[in-house]
């Protein structure tokens, strides 16, 4: 009977060991917030294509939110009114059903406002704005900083949320 060394059976083990989580996280690192605000920002629909390809392969928590949001900013880059409303509708259910699984998430209010904020009127999406502004205000400070950043930036253009509110 031949007798391997311990090293020779610990040392593969320890390198698969080590290595496996990055394995298992590869596809949840790749998701940056700051990324997905900074396309969010842009009129740019392949980008906004990207992203969603992105999240779709990824696991990361309100993931449903983050691609409704985008869905509904492409909605409003689309051609041909009935297009528009029913991309626009698919995202608005997908949002709207992560907010009210977690309705004291800041973020996903936040996320609300700025689709609210820049919808038409005709599409009635604007009955949260006071609500869903009051409550970031409120929950800024405990939300993470690259959330907080994308919220001071987006006050630059906002018509009601403003950077001396923080």
């Amino acid at each position: 009977m031949i007798q391997t060394p311990w090293f020779a059976i610990i040392i593969p083990l320890a390198f698969f060991l080590t290595s496996a989580p990055s394995f298992c996280q590869e596809n949840t690192s790749r998701f940056s917030r700051q990324e997905f605000y900074a396309i969010m920002a842009t009129d740019n629909s392949q980008k906004i294509d990207e992203m969603m390809s992105l999240l779709k392969k990824t696991e990361v928590s309100s993931k449903n939110a983050y691609e409704g949001a985008l869905i509904m900013k492409k909605a409003g880059l689309l051609s041909g009114a009935a297009k528009k409303l029913s991309l626009f509708k698919q995202g608005r259910k997908q949002l709207d059903a992560e907010i009210a699984k977690d309705n004291d998430n800041a973020e996903l209010r936040f996320l609300r406002l700025m689709i609210q904020e820049h919808a038409p009127g005709i599409l009635g999406y604007r009955d949260s704005l006071e609500k869903d502004s009051a409550y970031i205000r409120q929950s800024f400070k405990k939300l993470p900083v690259d959330v907080q950043q994308a919220i001071t930036d987006y006050c630059k253009t906002s018509k009601v949320l403003r950077s001396d509110d923080f």
